[in-house]
């Protein structure tokens, strides 16, 4: 592989990695535009690694293109090119960069700690979601969860005090719980319902407390709770505070994060083969281009 074949295979790794930075972009932007304010703790970490990527692959791909280009132009001796001798000097250090590997360098171990990055990112979300899963409840069609069932690391998130407040204020504002009852309009609809892990957590208080339902956004609470459970008594009809206080609340949100955190798990699977792949080429590439150069 010569040198030329080397640049040009270099050139259109970078565009396949443009083009891949770009689905990442897509797929946060996808992530964001799925989900209230309230649980957006992963999109802008997928977005910004995606624009990363692209930044590093736009400009390593337009330079060697450049670096291609103007080899052409330094060829050409023409009065108007030597008026400029800012712009000459600027093209001849883009044509230097064409017999140099000092580019390719650079963007291999930008790639390495990258690729670094990803996997010990991607080890960590199985970790930190390899635990927890919600209970059946009989005569419920959803589950249930409880917060001591989830990681060491997620209940230290959501049990700091500053944390949970602005979660807490997030999902109040959100009204998730109040458009149930606008959602079932009949109590036969509500217990049929398959609720979502924050529905189930947030908006109800806990089945073993015993409190009956009158409809999907007000319960009964004249009747002793039947569990020893502290969150039957944080539990209120008020939209304020409904069971925002509760540990089955939290549960809720550490079930929606482990299931986000699984996605983005998933995807950086992905993202690291292909990048991988992408960076084995591109080592190649370059170990055939000092070859060359050193045949030269």
């Amino acid at each position: 592989m010569g040198v030329g074949t080397s640049n040009f295979v270099i050139r259109w790794i970078n565009f396949f990695t443009m083009l891949l930075a770009v689905a990442v972009i897509i797929f946060g932007i996808w992530m964001s535009n799925h989900h209230d304010g309230c649980r957006k703790s992963l999109t802008l970490l997928v977005i910004g690694l995606g624009a990363f990527i692209f930044i590093m692959s736009a400009s390593h791909f337009l330079s060697t293109l450049l670096s291609s280009l103007v080899g052409i132009f330094l060829l050409v001796d023409c009065p108007l090119i030597q008026a400029f001798n800012f712009y000459r000097s600027v093209i001849g250090f883009f044509g230097a960069l064409k017999n140099s590997s000092m580019l390719l360098w650079v963007y291999l171990i930008t790639l390495c700690f990258i690729l670094i990055a990803i996997l010990v990112f991607t080890v960590l979300a199985f970790i930190v979601t390899n635990n927890g899963s919600g209970h059946n409840v009989a005569g419920l069609r959803y589950k249930e969860y409880q917060l001591e069932d989830y990681s060491s690391w997620f209940l230290k998130q959501l049990n700091n005090s500053h944390n949970w407040a602005r979660l807490r204020s997030c999902l109040v504002k959100s009204e998730d719980c109040n458009k149930l009852s606008k959602k079932y309009k009949t109590l036969k609809q509500y217990e049929l319902a398959k609720l979502t892990p924050i529905e189930a957590g947030c908006c109800r208080p806990p089945s073993e407390c015993g409190y009956p339902a009158v409809n999907a956004s007000y319960y009964d609470l004249t009747f002793h709770p039947v569990s020893p459970n502290h969150d039957c008594k944080r539990y209120k009809n008020s939209r304020a505070v409904k069971c925002y206080d509760c540990d089955s609340c939290k549960a809720g949100v550490a079930q929606y994060m482990k299931t986000e955190w699984r996605i983005v798990a998933i995807f950086n699977v992905v993202l690291f083969v292909v990048l991988s792949i992408i960076y084995f080429v591109g080592c190649c590439a370059r170990r055939n281009a000092a070859r060359s150069h050193s045949k030269a």
